[in-house]
This record gives C-alpha cells, structure tokens and sequence, in this order.
C-alpha cells in the first residue's frame, strides 16, 4: 500500500522534508495530491517542493507552534535533526532535543492530530551493539547520544495524547541522498571504491523507496500495533555488502572493483581520521568509517514487517532507480 491508503482527508506535516528522506516523502505525498507541508530551514531538495515548503527553525518555539497550528494536520513525520558526526558535545545537538520539545508543545494544541511518527537514529546504540530493549542505549557518538534523549523526550511526553511511534533508521541509500551513500556510490562508478579483502559482511539497509513506504503505513496501521513502539526501518533480508557494491558496479557500468589486505586499510582510515580532524571534509576513509564497513550490521526487522508488510522495491529495483538519479544529477557518467 502506498500513502494513497491514509484517506481523503489527511493533511501530512514533514518536519525535515528538505532532507534525504524527507524529499521522498514529501513527493510521496505530492504524488497522490494530499496537502503536504514541509517544514525546514532549508530550503528542499527537489524545487517543485518549494511551494510546499515553509521555512522554520525546530529552535523557534512559538514560530513552530503557529505554523503547526495554521496548518492543522492529521498526520506527522517527525524526520528534522542535525545528522552530522562533527562534534562532541551533545549540547551542540538542540534541534535533537529541544526541537522535540518544540514539536510536542506546538502539536498538543491541535485537534485535528490522529498520528505521529519520531525518527530518531540506530546510533543510538553503538555499531555492532545489539540492544535488549527499546531503552537499552550504548552510543558512541553525541548525535547518538541526542538521539537517545529525543527518544526520552517523547516517551516522557503528557501532552501527547495521540498514538505515536519512534522510528530508527538504519542505513538508507536512494535518490536525493547525500553523505555518505552518495559518495559511497560515486566511488564505486569512479572505479575508487575498494573492497576489504576478505570481509563478508552483513548489513540491515535500506532503499529509501521502501522506507518511505514504510513509515506511509505506520501512519494508517490500527493503532494498537504501533502505539508507544520503537521500531527499526529496513529492508530484510540484509545486504551482502560484497554483493550489493557488485550490483551498483553494473548498474552503473562501473570499473571493476578491487579489493585491499584490511591493515593497509586501517593505516589510510587512520591518515583520513587526521584530515579530518584539520577539517577536510571529504576525507576518503575515516576510522569510524572502516569501523562501520567492516562490522556486522544486522537488526531485528520481523515486528516492523508484520505490521507494514514486503517492501514494494526489490534490491535492483532500487539500484536501478538511485542509478539513474545519479545520473541525472551528474554524479555518475
């Protein structure tokens, strides 16, 4: 089922809907020709948005409380949040937090509110750490740890008297994406993709076409199913990442793809962490990077896929698609 399926009178507000999903989302909504809005300081993405599109800070109290309330929707995604790893202070990280205050205090005044769906991250659990519960937190970076306090935020909330869900993405790739998927894909179709020689490795991904399919249905399940959970987004089963870098290689008609002895990996992820830290920003290989490559990545999707079903996009479906967005943007040739 599409978002054809949350009915004629549904009124969808997109907090973060200039970003990578949210552009999705937000043409996901367009698409049927339900009333959308995008609320963002920045501007979208995709400019035939842009008229649906209000410029906000998640920090402005009082302004976001008066657009929300102007608008008056039925159902929101809650997707706005700084994303970035650059600092270490979780204070450095208010949209993650006080934003979410912002967004409750605005939306406890509006009566035509049904749902609302809070993306929060799978950082807030370090990688390769398997949580035991909804509130087992072990991150390892501030954004996590803003995450983990946003989570907090929501489930402490007495002025939400709707059912609502928390979400955590896992990695999503797709159109419109951006750090660090885009690159990831540029590399493979320059041929400068290298593969640790060895690993195979697991990881829970996602195509942001079937994300968006999936939180679309978080909004219409019957409310029992999703009411005060906390559910990771992906595809199942998970990506081979040896496999999945083969299908890009030919989807975008790519160099071969070679592969290199994991400690001489870890000298250039070491020398990219350096660069990084003097503030080159697109330093090829980090230590969190490799670290991320080269550690299984798998999470437990079975209570999301009972309630939201197959995702509608099989892997070279979505390959194909983010492809030709490459393309098309001249990020690949």
């Amino acid at each position: 089922m599409t978002a054809e399926g949350l009915g004629g009178e549904a009124r969808v507000l997109v907090t973060g809907g200039s970003g990578f999903i949210g552009t999705n989302l937000v043409e996901s909504q367009l698409r049927v020709g339900r009333p959308v809005l995008n609320v963002d300081r920045s501007p979208p993405r995709n400019g035939a948005h842009e008229p649906h599109w209000r410029r906000m800070d998640m920090l402005d109290r009082n302004g976001l409380a008066r657009l929300v309330s102007e608008f008056g929707p039925t159902h929101v995604l809650h997707m706005a949040a700084r994303t970035d790893l650059d600092s270490d202070e979780v204070s450095s990280y208010a949209s993650n937090l006080a934003g979410v205050e912002n967004l409750i205090a605005g939306l406890s005044e509006v009566r035509s509110l049904e749902r609302v769906v809070f993306a929060s991250s799978r950082l807030v659990c370090k990688i390769g750490y398997v949580p035991r519960s909804e509130t087992d937190y072990c991150p390892s970076t501030a954004y996590g740890a803003s995450k983990v306090e946003g989570e907090r935020i929501v489930r402490a909330a007495g002025d939400l008297r709707v059912p609502w869900t928390i979400v955590r993405p896992t990695s999503v790739w797709g159109p419109w994406f951006d750090v660090p998927y885009r690159a990831f894909f540029t590399a493979v179709a320059r041929g400068r993709y290298v593969h640790p020689r060895g690993a195979r490795v697991r990881k829970s991904f996602g195509f942001v076409g079937n994300t968006v399919h999936q939180l679309e249905r978080l909004l219409e399940a019957p409310a029992e199913t999703v009411d005060h959970r906390t559910l990771y987004l992906g595809d199942d089963p998970p990506l081979l990442l040896h496999d999945w870098v083969e299908r890009i290689r030919r989807a975008l008609d790519a160099p071969s793809v070679h592969s290199v002895p994991v400690p001489l990996l870890r000298v250039a992820a070491t020398a990219g962490t350096w660069m990084q830290r003097l503030g080159w920003d697109e330093a090829p290989l980090t230590r969190f990077r490799l670290d991320n490559l080269l550690t299984e990545m798998v999470y437990d999707l079975a209570p999301l896929h009972e309630i939201v079903g197959p995702p509608p996009f099989a892997l070279d479906e979505g390959i194909r698609e983010t492809a030709a967005w490459l393309r098309s943007e001249g990020h690949a040739a």
